[in-house]
């Protein structure tokens, strides 16, 4: 099972952008996801084709689970 911590930000055109991060440390902690955008947006860290993340929309914890299926070959 893989965990991935997706943070959803709002771009200058009014689109959504999404920022993944991979396996992230355990706990999550809203308020440390919180203070980590407010200074991705501060410090204009990330852009998109439609500009800078200004605002944030919200975030999430991903979780995916893949199961092999037997099947007949040939």
């Amino acid at each position: 099972m893989s965990k991935r911590l997706e943070l959803l930000f709002l771009n200058e055109a009014g689109g959504n952008v999404t920022i993944g991060i991979d396996d992230p440390i355990e706990p999550v902690v809203g308020a440390d996801v919180s203070a980590a955008m407010d200074t991705i947006i501060q410090n204009s860290t990330f852009t998109s084709t439609n500009g800078d993340v200004i605002g944030k929309r919200g975030a999430r914890l991903v979780e995916r689970t893949v199961e092999d299926i037997d099947i007949e070959q040939g």
